[in-house]
């Protein structure tokens, strides 16, 4: 690090010269686009009464900005300025600049064709990319200016400054660039002073006063347009969501009296009578409130709603229900989904339910829900559901090649089949099937197989509409929490892959939604059973493992003393690793290693047990999650998860009742497998903040903890935690990080203890290139388990020394659909390192890490 400042102090002279001659042709090529007599706009400042403001919601109402920049260099506009302008006119100019020339290249390719070259990508297609790319030069506008004072003066006027003024002045010092200064003079603002109301409805003029106290307008509020406006929308959905089904936000009127108030504003809000044509001529009439006189609900409707034939019919409570053929649904199971009832008053908030549950069953195309008024009473309403059936069997079939650091090549497929209204309830059944067939040079092939590795898998999923209880459950969960359960099952085989495991996968699960934006889930039950096939190829996969014993062996003689334990000068896998194992861990062992080497040893033992055992998790969790987020362009909101499991507890009273046996260690067994008993909890919180234009921060936050108690000393390789990847600490691999200060000495490092933070500034480069500079802080530990070493073990406050710190930089191109990430990782505090190490010793491309991936990390 001395060597580096050394240098640069003896270089400085040279850097800042240059760095000078830099910015100098680059600030004199800015303006070289810019046409003579003209300016180019490069600043604009707003004042309120003579104080400078960055209201990003000011500076929108100016007509006119400067060209973008990133930290003051005006990139777009440089590409811009790149470019050849009119770069096919020029190849004219150069195709007649000779009088053979164009003559020549037509009798050698086409007279098209000669056209067509002057569109190419080598004449004028790098030209039309950087002037796409780039940004033309904001030329300065004086009718721009003009508009933003009026615009400026109107956005003040709606807030209240009903005397504000606005003046500009502009910069002209630097050659060929302007400035512009908007002075916003304000004056004082004017308040609410009263309100009065004029609803010629006798209806909604006793509607509105029962509701009156949650009026927007409030005496002695500062004025402002947007108040009048979300009064509006509130009268608007207080009188659409109680009856008043032939209102519309257009009827809401509003005059200003502020003569001789002395800057007070007397609001008049005025709702006339209902207005229709008939004939050639416009009546009025008093607004009324509709009821729902009849549902009805069209289950199979496939073509126009005019032309619908009625075969079958069936009336539920208060629904009637029609089908063009042979009703296929019980009604039950869609009469749940719709929240217009008979006898209820019309409501907005109830069509938009009843869409959106019926969406949510997944067997019908979006409903259309039209009212039609009825004919037998003139305050009451007809209510049709046109529902359009989804095929029955839908069939999906998917084909891929890969390459990873397993397969040399491979050939990847999957089909799924989707069954929906399986029991006439509106359920669906999903059941897919994944293979996959690959080539692996690493492996034994003495049969000369191509394809030596595979992997195949089953998933199935049984999803209802509503929570499969044995009672009655809709005044705990009514349906507008759009409750739903699900039963899935999921098998996975490989061959030659790792420890070659059958995975045998099971849930039972409710979901429902208690309030906007929050939701629950439930697994009553979360079945894992893990069966490793191929447990002597484990030093094959965990290679970090058989190095440190391998070297252990050497050191100690072994190959000498035990050549039966060799071959090639290495330990052999797996009779090798095991006889020294079992040399220097025996009741009687011919090895006597060190105090330190012998823990190594046992450690590496132990490890190797607990990845290769069978594994019985028997579950049961909960989650809940929130989010403010009102889509995907929101940046200023916070989401929040947690999420509570017990595993085990079920299984041990079944084992004592049945008196299962013990297996060598002491634990329970259940069909002859231990199972794990643990518990866990995690939380994950998120928070988003706008700062200006497209400028945002994003902050994360996320602590783990699992706990093994009864049965089980440690957590399920599947349940554990780990560090690192593009999704969490960048500057480090995934699985590479921790456990504390150990250095991540594991091929796959995992604990049961996580603490994660997460920093990220984003921004807007150009078009939808964005760009982003982050900070993540992390580890995981072991904690309340069998682990030993201190290295690993989370000791209190005094661990949070431990958290590694990566910071880096990203790219990111946002497609629409969905976002390529590019983002580069340095270790800025490396917890595993001696401490005059630790800090920014691996700030450097060779010891960064690049990670890929889909969308934002949170």
């Amino acid at each position: 690090m001395n060597l580096y400042f050394e240098l640069l102090r003896k270089h400085l002279t040279k850097i800042s010269l240059f760095l000078g001659i830099v910015l100098l042709f680059a600030a004199c090529t800015i303006t070289k686009r810019v046409p003579e007599q003209k300016r180019l706009l490069i600043r604009n400042e707003i004042t309120l009464n003579e104080k400078p403001t960055r209201d990003e919601n000011v500076f929108f109402q100016l007509y006119q900005k400067p060209n973008s920049s990133i930290l003051g260099y005006r990139l777009r506009l440089q590409l811009y300025n790149l470019a050849r302008q009119q770069a096919d006119s020029a190849y004219n100019q150069w195709l007649d600049r000779k009088p053979n020339r164009r003559k020549r290249l037509n009798s050698l390719l086409s007279a098209k064709q000669v056209e067509r070259l002057g569109q190419s990508f080598a004449v004028s297609g790098l030209s039309n990319f950087l002037m796409k790319t780039g940004e033309a030069p904001s030329v300065f506008d004086s009718i721009a200016v003009r508009k933003s004072i009026k615009r400026l003066n109107s956005y003040y006027y709606n807030k209240g400054y009903f005397d504000v003024a606005t003046t500009a002045t502009r910069d002209t010092s630097v050659p060929k660039r302007i400035g512009i200064k908007y002075a916003v003079k304000l004056n004082s603002p004017y308040q609410i002073d009263s309100l009065k109301t004029l609803i010629t409805s006798p209806m909604l003029d006793s509607l509105y006063r029962i509701h009156a106290d949650r009026s927007q307008i409030k005496t002695g509020k500062q004025y402002d347009t947007e108040i009048l406006n979300a009064e509006r929308d509130r009268i608007t959905a207080d009188f659409r969501n109680n009856g008043a089904y032939l209102f519309q936000q257009n009827y809401i009127r509003y005059s200003l009296d502020t003569i001789g108030t002395n800057k007070k504003v007397n609001v008049n809000l005025v709702i006339k009578d209902y207005s229709y044509r008939e004939n050639d001529s416009t009546k009025t009439a008093p607004f009324r409130l509709y009821k729902i006189n009849k549902v009805a609900i069209y289950t199979d409707q496939t073509t126009s709603k005019n032309e619908f034939k009625i075969q079958d019919s069936v009336a539920y409570k208060d629904f009637v229900l029609y089908s063009e053929k042979k009703l296929k649904y019980r009604p039950k199971a869609i009469t749940d989904a719709v929240f217009i009832t008979k006898g209820s008053y019309f409501s907005d908030n109830n069509t938009t339910l009843t869409t959106k549950y019926l969406s949510n069953l997944r067997v019908f195309k979006y409903p259309t829900i039209q009212y039609v008024p009825d004919p037998k009473d003139k305050g009451g309403l007809i209510a049709n559901i046109f529902l359009t059936p989804r095929k029955k069997y839908t069939f999906g079939a998917a084909a891929d090649f890969t390459h990873s650091n397993i397969q040399d090549f491979g050939i990847a497929g999957n089909t799924s089949l989707r069954i929906s209204n399986v029991f006439n309830g509106a359920e669906t059944f999903e059941v897919g099937f994944r293979g996959n067939v690959g080539s692996s040079r690493q492996l034994a092939n003495p049969n000369n197989t191509f394809f030596n590795i595979s992997e195949i898998g089953l998933d199935a999923k049984l999803n209802f509409p509503r929570l499969f209880f044995p009672f009655n459950t809709d005044k705990i969960f009514p349906k507008t929490m759009l409750p739903t359960t699900s039963i899935t099952f999921g098998f996975a085989k490989q061959r030659n892959i790792g420890l070659d495991k059958q995975n045998f996968t099971g849930a039972f699960t409710y979901n429902w939604i208690p309030r906007k934006n929050q939701t629950f889930r439930l697994d009553l039950f979360n079945i894992q059973f893990v069966k490793n096939l191929n447990i002597s190829n484990y030093f094959n996969v965990y290679k970090s493992s058989y190095d440190a014993l391998n070297n252990l062996a050497l050191f100690y003689d072994a190959d000498t003393n035990f050549p039966e334990f060799f071959a090639d000068g290495k330990l052999t896998i797996d009779s090798g690793t095991n006889g020294f194992i079992n040399a220097a861990l025996s009741s009687n062992p011919s090895i006597t290693p060190s105090t330190n080497d012998l823990k190594t040893i046992r450690s590496i033992e132990e490890r190797r047990k607990r990845l290769t055992e069978n594994n019985l998790i028997f579950a049961s969790n909960i989650s809940y999650s929130k989010s403010t987020s009102r889509g995907v362009n929101d940046n200023n909101f916070y989401s929040i998860r947690t999420k509570f499991e017990s595993a085990g507890n079920l299984l041990s009273l079944f084992a004592r009742a049945s008196k299962q046996l013990e297996n060598q260690s002491g634990a329970n067994t259940f069909f002859e497998v231990e199972f794990s008993q643990y518990l866990k909890g995690e939380i994950e919180f998120i928070r988003h903040w706008t700062l200006h234009g497209k400028s945002s921060i994003a902050f994360r936050s996320f602590a783990g903890l699992a706990v093994p108690y009864g049965n089980s000393n440690t957590i399920p390789f599947s349940r554990s935690y780990f560090s690192g990847g593009s999704n969490d600490n960048r500057a480090w691999q995934p699985y590479s990080l921790g456990p504390g200060s150990s250095g991540g000495i594991n091929d796959f490092n995992e604990a049961n203890m996580k603490i994660a933070l997460n920093a990220e500034y984003r921004c807007n480069l150009f078009g939808k290139f964005n760009g982003a500079v982050f900070v993540d802080a992390g580890n995981i530990w072991n904690v309340f388990d069998a682990v030993e070493q201190q290295s690993y073990q989370f000791k209190g406050w005094k661990s949070i020394q431990e958290l590694a710190v990566g910071t880096g930089m990203g790219l990111r191109y946002d497609q629409g659909l969905f976002v390529v990430r590019f983002d580069i990782g340095f270790k800025t505090y490396n917890p595993s390192e001696q401490i005059e190490n630790k800090w920014l010793r691996s700030i450097n491309l060779a010891e960064s890490v690049l990670n890929i991936g889909i969308n934002y990390p949170f």
